[in-house]
């Protein structure tokens, strides 16, 4: 049983803290926060061999990915998935730049290290200003913000990156143009790739908030699906520009299975209509 709260929603604890003490305590759970941030970017600062070895690997064709895919193509006798042999050059031209790169990449490591821990530390002081019903529901859907933006960044970093980087760094205008992609264009397509694949596949939660709050419905979602179909294959298109379908696909379709997640927990306007 949850503690009993009175008609304002706030724990008996909560109703007799100041103004002040409220203060007083984020300020307690924001330097927690700094912290376990802090701490999990030291952590990745100093093993720079492993933190570059994952950033960089998607430069040459041994990655991972690569590889699968010239195994899968010989599996489906489909030559055109297996990318030829190569090795794009990365170039500094800026002093400081590696170090700060390094320090860059360390955080950013570091937050998505230290999400689940921040997550806890906001909800150990939100929570007690919840009623018992509210935490209960909370937490599953904490939870699936925490798995869905994970996966979304894992498809990022072995899919969507490696087939847009193959295809972007070896892409020449002309023979006698050299490819040696820039240290900061090559870290900000990363980033912002990562970040952009773990936001689209919060596609779910933010369709069951909004139709909570009655700004769309299970059958305004079923009513569009066409439209998203055609707008989710653009943006594979655009975000894997390669001449074959199998890796338009392979991005295409677990949007598609996200946008039907989406459908599958928004609420049907009969169901608002009940609550």
């Amino acid at each position: 049983m949850g503690k009993q709260q009175s008609g304002d929603g706030a724990a008996p604890e909560q109703r007799d803290m100041t103004f002040w003490d409220h203060l007083e305590a984020l300020r307690w759970v924001l330097l927690r926060v700094a912290v376990a941030v802090m701490a999990c970017t030291v952590l990745v600062f100093f093993n720079k061999e492993r933190l570059t070895q994952a950033i960089f690997a998607p430069q040459d064709s041994n990655f991972i990915v690569y590889r699968a895919m010239c195994k899968l193509s010989a599996l489906l006798h489909f030559d055109g998935l297996c990318p030829d042999e190569f090795a794009v050059e990365l170039l500094n031209t800026r002093l400081a730049s590696p170090f700060f790169t390094h320090m860059t990449a360390s955080l950013y490591v570091g937050l998505l290290l230290s999400l689940p821990v921040v997550i806890v530390l906001l909800w150990r002081f939100v929570a007690p200003a919840l009623y018992p019903r509210e935490r209960k529901r909370s937490i599953p859907l904490i939870f699936s913000c925490i798995v869905l933006f994970a996966a979304g960044v894992l498809l990022g970093y072995f899919l969507v990156f490696p087939l847009a980087f193959r295809f972007l760094g070896t892409y020449q205008f002309g023979a006698h143009v050299v490819n040696r992609i820039d240290l900061t264009s090559y870290m900000n397509i990363f980033y912002t790739t990562l970040l952009s694949m773990g936001l689209v596949f919060e596609m779910p939660m933010l369709a069951y908030t909004l139709s909570r709050i009655g700004l769309v419905s299970k059958g305004m979602l079923k009513k569009y699906r066409r439209h998203a179909v055609v707008v989710i294959l653009v943006i594979g298109a655009v975000i894997t520009p390669t001449s074959d379908p199998l890796t338009l696909m392979l991005v295409s379709v677990p949007m598609y299975l996200l946008y039907e997640l989406s459908i599958h927990v928004a609420r049907s306007k009969k169901a608002e209509a009940e609550a």
